[in-house]
């Protein structure tokens, strides 16, 4: 959790950004949040009523400020979303919280920030084709569960097939990576598959989920992805967003490596790609 804290810090420690790079989010209001869930669920959630088995599932005690946070972790990305069609990019500093679906949550997700955004986009007419890319090494399956039959939200998945969680969802695109899989093999899979993708459904926004759980030092992803491979993971997405002229929020995903410090790194080394590659 602590990543949260340092990744603002370190993008002004090194000058990536300045306080005037920043915005604050407000707590998401509830109709905004059934956009991409269902209304019993959100109700129980900000009344703190879930049951104790969804509780189990979501993995936190749950309480007042973890829904606040998670209310304001919405916002952010929908605010995030609209900086994006303004500036070509932007980020919220948490978030990808892709686990939770229409009426469950799940993997320490309460609600889905890029699902909702997704859904408030294409409800405004903000946006025509959304396509949600997610690179967590985890699949993305509340995502998938939420836009399943979606014909124009759009969801690819590139995750450890082994891996959490056990029983996958179906995204509009799947790609199940085996254990141990390299940074030439992951980059060669992601641009065969990606390209091609991005060519058939000529989205209008890009949403990113930008988990650094793929790293070889993370304690939970089981592939061998090297600090550089990831920073050309998050190259390769961007400069095609940016060929497109296609705006992308991006959010944080997963880390797990026993050093915060390669976590943080690695999620600073994707604002950095990004500010090159749009020329801020």
């Amino acid at each position: 959790m602590v990543k949260y804290e340092l990744i603002p810090q370190q993008l002004q420690r090194e000058g990536l950004v300045t306080a005037a790079n920043f915005f604050e989010p407000e707590r998401v209001d509830f109709d905004t949040a059934c956009l991409a869930h269902d209304s019993a669920y959100i109700h129980c959630l900000f009344d703190l009523a879930l049951d104790p088995k969804m509780i189990r599932r979501i993995g936190f005690p749950l309480s007042q400020a973890l829904v606040d946070r998670e209310r304001y972790i919405v916002d952010g990305t929908i605010k995030s979303a609209l900086y994006a069609r303004a500036h070509g990019v932007s980020f919220n500093t948490a978030g990808g919280t892709h686990h939770a679906g229409r009426d469950f949550g799940e993997g320490f997700c309460l609600m889905n920030d890029q699902a909702v955004a997704a859904a408030y986009l294409y409800k405004q007419s903000l946006a025509r084709r959304i396509l949600i890319i997610d690179l967590d090494v985890h699949q993305g399956n509340g995502t998938a569960d939420i836009f399943e039959d979606h014909a124009d939200i759009l969801t690819f998945s590139m995750h450890g097939e082994k891996n959490f969680p056990f029983i996958k969802a179906r995204s509009h695109v799947d790609i199940g990576l085996d254990d141990g899989v390299g940074d030439a093999v992951y980059l060669e899979i992601l641009e065969k598959n990606l390209i091609p993708l991005f060519s058939a459904v000529k989205p209008d926004f890009v949403f990113y989920q930008a988990g650094v759980d793929i790293l070889e030092t993370d304690k939970l992803g089981k592939l061998k992805i090297s600090a550089d491979g990831c920073k050309q993971r998050d190259r390769l997405v961007l400069q095609l967003c940016r060929d497109q002229h296609v705006p992308v929020q991006i959010s944080m995903g997963g880390g797990y490596s026993s050093h915060i410090r390669d976590i943080v790194d690695a999620h600073v080394a994707t604002y950095r790609a990004a500010i090159d590659i749009f020329g801020f």
